[in-house]
């Protein structure tokens, strides 16, 4: 195998549970086993599907703030409480505990890496979107 760049904003890179690490096509698979490390440039919460709420509940998840400014909140775990904020700034990087619900707003073009296992992470439209 001849070892090559790997661009991170056009492929996901899978690491399989037999320990082979290999760059493919950005494509999110809920059902896909081993962990992934996933890499965007956004530009609108769009990008971050702000409209919804996610939860990975197979494992945590690192969000890493790259370049730029983002939020990561979480939603509150009693009915009528307030959202957690989490302010991330370049170079930073917040760990989402394993089935706990969060989305992210951005303070401005940014780059996001995140990494997690796939299998099980659903979205779920928020209410007050």
């Amino acid at each position: 195998m001849t070892a090559a760049p790997i661009d991170l904003f056009s492929s996901f890179i899978h690491f399989d549970p037999s320990g082979q690490v290999r760059a493919a096509q950005p494509v999110f698979d809920s059902e896909r086993d081993g962990w992934q490390l996933m890499t965007f440039h956004v530009k609108t919460d769009a990008d971050v599907h702000g409209d919804h709420w996610e939860v990975h509940s197979a494992a945590d998840e690192l969000v890493s703030c790259l370049t730029g400014g983002i939020r990561l909140y979480f939603r509150p775990e009693q009915p009528g409480g307030k959202e957690e904020e989490i302010k991330l700034t370049a170079g930073t990087a917040a760990i989402v505990p394993r089935g706990r619900w969060h989305r992210i707003a951005l303070d401005g073009p940014s780059d996001i890496m995140s990494v997690t296992l796939p299998r099980g992470s659903r979205l779920e439209r928020r209410a007050e979107a």
